[in-house]
């Protein structure tokens, strides 16, 4: 059942402000968008509220600033005709009601002073073309020419215009549509869906920046393989994504086949979701396994190998990130290093696990170590409910066995007890590779439990291998 009492909402302080400004400028004002489709879906306290003047939407913004009391100071974007007023935790985006014309090269239309009628024609989708008026004379009506509520309680993403001219003019609008359909679980029509496939080319013109900012938001949804599928079915992912679209397929030679990565993939992807909200964690999920599509191999006597593909995929990450303006910073390292390491606790979950084992894994992992469990375990996408349980029975032991050895040998992210410094004072040396020789062993032999991570028998070892080395001892 939708939400449709807007007058009891509108008796609330901050749409009082709106309507007592709106009819002391004598401005016709409505709020539209995504603040009414959310309310009559009852999706929760909107903090973001969109208002449509017929005349200026700035003058309207000072005004409220003006009487909200502690709002903050307005921004201003001339360019756009558009103004922001922040009042708490409420963001309020005035805009004056225009029409649009576009041309093919871009998705940045010419912009003219028009009507609600005309503001309306030109929203994305007839769920956010709905509007509520704040004017005295019909306070709280609905006004919602595109039949918009009626899509909202069928659970359909449709334009209010042309789906071909809509998708043509800003094709944004093709990945909102797509996006929408996966947060709110909606079915896009399908007029809309042939619009998207035939002019999905037309991507081409928007920026990678805004790409990504969609791809976020579907990333962010509890099954974001809704999204994935869409994109790929309709002709958007091979040009956005083509590192998943080359997962794709299942090959058989001698009778032997491999799964289909991409649709394992977007498995891994939606298990994750149910335990992290992470948005990183979740694009490692989704690039865990692109450098399978350029190791596969198919060996005779083993059959198919994908050898290297950790390595090659989080090469293949960097390049990503770079093509699509994503971070290059210490996000991009961390699924780097996730989909480096993504296959490291299965193979200790599939072997015996032995501590030496599980000290490398918590020294090399360092600060990702859980991560990278919660990824392995998404990994697990079986549908053979055996082999299901000892897969996740594989997994309980390593989280056991990693708690263990994390109590006793205290090697996550640890540093020899015996430094560098140390090393040179007692031998005397200057900077050389017998240092690095002896930190190594010292290291090595932690790792591999043979001395404990101790500094008495870290500092016994480096005498040894010193004395084996023929260094001359100097110090105490």
């Amino acid at each position: 059942m939708l939400n449709q009492n807007f007058h009891t909402l509108l008796k609330q302080d901050v749409f009082k402000s709106l309507t007592q400004c709106a009819e002391a400028l004598k401005v016709e004002s409505y709020l539209v968008g995504g603040f009414v489709r959310d309310h009559l879906l009852g999706r929760g306290k909107a903090k973001d509220i969109d208002v449509v003047a017929v005349g200026s939407g700035i003058d309207l913004a000072k005004a409220v600033q003006k009487k909200l009391p502690h709002a903050q100071k307005i921004q201003i974007f001339k360019s756009y005709g558009t103004a922001m007023v922040r009042w708490g935790d409420i963001s309020l985006e005035f805009v004056g009601a225009r029409k649009e014309s576009y041309s093919k090269e871009s998705r940045n239309p010419k912009v003219t002073e028009g009507t609600l009628e005309d503001d309306q024609n030109r929203r994305d989708f007839t769920i956010n073309a709905m509007a509520v008026s704040l004017n005295s004379q019909n306070t709280g009506t609905l006004i919602d020419p595109f039949n918009g509520l009626e899509d909202l309680e069928q659970g359909i993403i449709r334009t209010p215009l042309e789906p071909g001219i809509t998708y043509s003019d800003d094709p944004l609008r093709m990945l909102r549509a797509i996006r929408f359909a996966t947060q709110l679980n909606f079915k896009i029509d399908p007029p809309s869906l042939q619009a998207i496939r035939d002019h999905a080319h037309r991507i081409a013109i928007i920026s990678n920046e805004r790409i990504v900012e969609e791809l976020h938001k579907i990333m962010s949804t509890p099954k974001p393989s809704i999204g994935f599928l869409l994109l790929e079915q309709n002709g958007l992912l091979e040009r956005i994504l083509p590192e998943l679209i080359q997962l794709k397929g299942i090959e058989e030679v001698e009778g032997q086949r491999h799964k289909d990565n991409f649709y394992h993939t977007l498995e891994v992807v939606d298990n994750i979701c149910e335990h992290t909200e992470n948005l990183w964690l979740r694009w490692a999920a989704l690039l865990h396994d692109i450098g399978k599509a350029p190791t596969k191999k198919f060996h005779p006597k083993i059959g198919w190998t994908f050898h290297g593909h950790e390595f090659v995929g989080s090469k293949m990450v960097y390049k990503l990130f770079k093509r699509l303006k994503m971070p290059l910073n210490e996000k991009m390292k961390y699924v780097q290093k996730l989909v480096f390491m993504s296959s490291r606790p299965i193979v200790i979950s599939e072997e015996i696990v032995t501590d030496s084992a599980v000290r490398r894994l918590v020294f090399d992992a360092g600060e990702i170590l859980e991560d990278l469990i919660t990824l392995c375990e998404a990994d697990i996408t079986t549908k053979n409910p055996t082999r299901y349980k000892r897969y996740n029975n594989n997994f309980k032991l390593v989280r056991q066995k990693i708690k263990e050895v994390e109590e006793r040998d205290r090697v996550r992210n640890f540093q020899p007890p015996v430094t560098g410094e140390m090393i040179m004072e007692h031998f005397r040396l200057k900077p050389c590779k017998e240092i690095g020789i002896i930190k190594e062993a010292i290291k090595e032999a932690i790792l591999e439990g043979e001395i404990p991570n101790e500094y008495d028998a870290a500092f016994a070892l480096m005498l040894k291998k010193g004395s084996e080395m023929g260094l001359e001892t100097h110090g105490k």
